[in-house]
């Protein structure tokens, strides 16, 4: 996250997985078309034919008048005892007695205006019992009265918070509210006059290309203003359910988080929260959460402080391009229904597994992740109309939604890097690269299989195989295939051998893994370009 750096860390972008950074860097490249006044521009001294000057926009009046509705935020966390060590700023321990103990200890001080008394007590968190952490960030005022928006990590765990305002004003802070998985957070200061506050514009509107302006706290260099264009929509950086991040050129770094992201307007169109750097700088790739969505979870939190959010009880999957084909559906869009939770909206609305939701409350699914955003933006207890695809027609169920609670995630992992313990058994079949077996006492044990999940587990997977190249590994279930159950070989010999009268180019299994359920489609034919086995 691009926070000024300082002794307590955030996870910013880069440390995402390489392939989430590849898929989120391809077409992410535009080049700003000059503006309509920059085309038209006369002549170098009117003559015809002389070569025509361009002048970039300037962004004067938007600074002047909206540089006094950001704020800077510094958070501070309570004192972490020391144990004969220290902290390095990004968490790495410093052995008792090292050199750098005195150098991390004068670096921070100097962060805090101090100075270093030289006491062999003081560790490199500046005091005998160690200095309270610091965060610095951005925020822009939404109200006269003194509310701030801002992002959660700027603020979350802080004993203290305290806003600066552009005129050098310092004012406490307290926190009004925060929703973590936007990230968004709503404060609240005192002051004896009105304060000048920003208003909210519409993302929706802005397209790629648009001139977009940054006003922030970077480094602790406050009142910084940076422009750019809006380079993409929509990103999906995997920081949370609801990601639809803008991606925009305009510098962001760290210690801009929780500012604010202008149009040409001079109105918020997101806030700016994350960036991609292998350095920890800017490099011309920053994300905003868009003010489509961040307004109204700062209503919500202004509100009543916390956040409702609708809940459906579904878990789902992207409808690849092969998992379409095994269904036998035109399109790649909507969201396939990999399982239901018992006693939802969705288990008494009828929802399937296997169902694919097109479209939710009238809007068109284009992609999966757009589900999660719909159903949470809903108002708990309305009844709205569902598109779904079973059995390859269209049908439509109503549900009511209803409200999401906080329930603590359980995750399980199971398989093996080794055969299992027992030996092979006699009823073992290979079919698509896959060694697969009944389940068994000793199987489940081996595995670690609840006796809930019932089928085919797979006890050896082909290195050279598709099942092996799309994530199938020991342990797993093949708990339906075709969509219909699976409990020995032959049933899977069967729907195979449907699947191909059908015309069909791949199969769709439903897969256990410690429980959590997924689709996997498997070429029923060698893939072309990989490799023999």
């Amino acid at each position: 996250m691009p926070h000024a750096p300082v002794p307590r860390s955030y996870p910013i972008f880069r440390r995402l997985p390489a392939a989430a950074l590849c898929a989120l860097l391809s077409g992410a490249v535009f080049l700003p078309a000059l503006p309509a006044a920059a085309q038209d521009a006369p002549a170098v001294g009117g003559q015809p034919g002389a070569s025509r000057t361009y002048a970039p926009p300037s962004f004067r009046d938007l600074a002047r008048t909206q540089i006094d509705t950001v704020v800077n935020i510094s958070s501070t966390q309570a004192p972490q005892p020391s144990a004969g060590g220290g902290r390095l700023p990004e968490g790495m321990d410093i052995p008792p007695g090292s050199p750098l103990e005195k150098f991390f200890r004068e670096f921070r001080n100097r962060q805090r205006g101090g100075q270093d008394n030289g006491s062999p007590e003081s560790g490199p968190n500046g005091g005998p019992q160690g200095l309270p952490s610091m965060a610095l960030g951005s925020g822009f005022i939404i109200d006269p009265s003194g509310l701030i928006v801002t992002n959660n990590h700027v603020v979350s765990d802080a004993a203290e918070i305290a806003v600066t305002l552009h005129d050098g004003t310092k004012l406490p802070a307290k926190l009004v509210g925060s929703d973590a998985p936007t990230d968004l957070a709503l404060l609240k200061v005192e002051s004896a006059k009105p304060l000048t506050a920003a208003h909210w514009g519409d993302s929706e509107t802005v397209e790629v290309g648009d001139w977009v302006v940054a006003i922030g706290n970077p480094f602790g260099l406050g009142g910084s203003v940076t422009a750019g264009i809006l380079s993409a929509r929509a990103r999906d950086i995997q920081q949370g359910p609801y990601d639809e991040y803008l991606q925009t050129d305009a510098a962001i770094n760290r210690g801009n988080s929780g500012g604010p992201l202008y149009d040409a307007d001079g109105a918020v169109i997101g806030i700016n929260t994350a960036i991609y750097s292998p350095t920890g700088g800017s490099v011309g790739i920053g994300f905003a959460i868009p003010s489509s969505l961040a307004k109204p979870i700062i209503d919500q939190l202004k509100d009543g402080g916390k956040v409702r959010r609708g809940w459906l009880g579904v878990q789902v999957q992207r409808v690849t391009p092969d998992i379409a084909e095994s269904l036998g559906l035109e399109g790649s869009g909507g969201a396939l229904v990999t399982s239901i939770s018992p006693d939802s909206p969705a288990a008494s609305a009828g929802l399937r597994q296997g169902d694919v939701i097109t479209a939710f409350n009238g809007d068109p699914l284009e992609q999966m992740r757009q589900l999660p955003r719909l159903v949470a933006s809903t108002q708990i207890g309305r009844t709205v109309p569902i598109t779904l695809l079973r059995g390859g027609k269209q049908q439509s169920i109503q549900v009511t939604v209803g409200e999401l609670r906080d329930e603590p995630q359980q995750l399980a992992m199971s398989g093996s890097s080794g055969a299992p313990r027992s030996a092979q058994p006699e009823e073992s079949k290979s079919a698509l690269g896959l060694k697969l077996a009944p389940l068994t006492p000793g199987l489940r044990e081996t595995f670690a299989i609840g006796e809930d999940v019932d089928g085919l587990v797979v006890t050896e997977v082909d290195r050279d195989s598709a099942a092996s190249q799309r994530g199938l590994d020991l342990g797993d279930v093949i708990v339906e295939a075709g969509q219909e159950p699976v409990a020995t070989a032959a049933d899977l010999e069967t729907r195979i051998a449907k699947a191909k009268e059908q015309g069909r180019k791949t199969l769709l299994m439903l897969v256990s893994r410690g429980g959590d359920l997924r689709y996997v489609p498997l070429p029923l034919v060698p893939e072309t370009g990989g490799k023999k086995g």
